[in-house]
């Protein structure tokens, strides 16, 4: 990895990384769209056939199906799947924001209530690998904040089959139908509903540049978690940082995909050079070597920083995904993080715990995302209506400011629905 000093470089170009553009893909996914909001399941059929190569009668997975593969999954799977729900639900059971109510003013009494979202859509990708851990990161925190009705949708197999890893997951995670449909159709069809598949008010989950291509395009009608890119991760080290450690979290993130961005800024030359050395080290052991090594030579980078208030203004634009501190006072550099998907304190908080184990939620937003949304959570599929209640001394108290800027807007109707009220008290 080459080892670059900040304070040597200019611009934004030291920011870049990976990111999905989808507009290259946008007509075919409007044709899809289309097609599956025009004909529902028939379309879905025909793209099944088309981009999976196999052909459903019923798209729907069956409780057989899920029976089968519980039986089939291997103990030390299943266990660890089930510890990691017990996390996250743990985690997400305290997100859950509490019903408030104030006196505003005398009379007038204002708060906030809380109501789940009704219907969610979590989409689990395929292809280059398979995550159940995701598939708990999505449907969990649906079920915790109260939602309804969680299905997931995720393409099959030649065999028109879903891995049983899949399947296991989904159950645990308490998902109420899951569907054998990938792709921009998949998006489409729980965005508009089929014969087969539901409308639902929000759909959440990575997917390709496909999948996120269509998410955007269907916004509005529902609600989407955040465009999904590349995984990141920058870790912010001084001289008291672990460099094996280090190596091994660099790995670790390049490992994802080819497109997979992996950072570090430290304050210590002699770091910088140990980190370096030790990732040559290590990667000829790694299994997922050719993807780490194309990973690392378009996005893995070590940037040296004069202080740490220059590295801290570095790490704040580039707003990562994921944010380890390694330094001495992990938790006093943390004061001045403003932008981060997800933070990791100290030299023994890897990444790889946050992906499956320690509850908090791995949908994250990426490239430079991070800078205005913030991670998967419990409150993404809540609504909070606000709701006042206004008694005669409210109304009395209100009256000059309601009526005087009602007036000065032009709108009299507006005024005079509060000034009638007035007058029959």
């Amino acid at each position: 990895m080459k080892i670059i000093k900040l304070k040597d470089q200019a611009g934004d170009e030291l920011l870049y990384r990976a990111q999905i553009d989808s507009e290259s893909v946008i007509k075919p996914v409007r044709e899809i769209i289309s097609d599956v909001r025009k004909n529902g399941d028939q379309s879905l059929k025909y793209y099944t056939q088309k981009f999976d190569g196999v052909s459903l009668r019923d798209f729907q997975v069956s409780s057989q199906e899920i029976d089968t593969a519980l039986e089939r999954i291997e103990p030390p799977v299943s266990e660890a799947l089930e510890s990691a729900a017990q996390n996250i639900t743990k985690f997400h059971q305290a997100q859950l924001p509490p019903e408030w109510s104030i006196n505003v003013q005398e009379g007038i009494t204002a708060g906030q209530i809380i109501r789940p979202l009704e219907k969610v859509g979590c989409y689990i990708p395929g292809g280059r690998a398979v995550y159940p851990s995701t598939i708990l990161m999505t449907v969990i925190p649906a079920r915790v904040a109260g939602v309804e009705k969680v299905i997931c949708c995720t393409p099959p197999d030649q065999n028109g089959t879903v891995k049983d890893v899949v399947l296991a997951a989904a159950h645990l995670a308490g998902a109420h139908q899951i569907y054998k449909v990938g792709g921009a159709q998949a998006i489409a069809a729980m965005a508009y509903g089929t014969e087969t598949i539901p409308m639902v008010d929000k759909i959440v989950g990575p997917g390709n540049i496909y999948v996120t291509a269509a998410k955007k395009e269907v916004y509005g009608t529902v609600d989407i978690d955040f465009p999904a890119g590349p995984s990141e991760v920058l870790i912010l080290a001084d001289e008291g940082g672990n460099p094996e450690y280090i190596a091994l979290d660099l790995l670790a993130q390049a490992e994802h995909d080819p497109e997979a961005a992996s950072v570090l800024v430290t304050t210590s030359p002699e770091l910088a050079e140990e980190v370096s050395q030790l990732v040559k080290q290590e990667l000829p052991l790694m299994k997922r070597r050719e993807i780490i090594e194309e990973s690392l030579a378009k996005y893995g980078h070590i940037f040296v920083a004069s202080s740490m208030e220059e590295a801290v203004r570095f790490t704040n634009r580039y707003a990562p995904e994921h944010l380890i501190i390694m330094t001495n006072e992990p938790e006093k550099e943390m004061k001045n993080i403003n932008n981060a998907g997800s933070i990791f304190l100290g030299d023994l908080t890897p990444v790889a715990a946050g992906d499956y184990g320690s509850g908090t939620n791995h949908v994250l937003p990426t490239s430079f995302c991070a800078r205005m949304y913030s991670g998967l959570s419990t409150e993404s599929f809540l609504k909070k209506p606000t709701v006042q209640k206004i008694t005669k001394e409210g109304l009395d108290n209100l009256e000059k400011t309601v009526v005087t800027l009602a007036e000065y807007e032009g709108l009299y109707a507006h005024a005079e629905s509060f000034k009638r009220r007035i007058s029959r008290d």
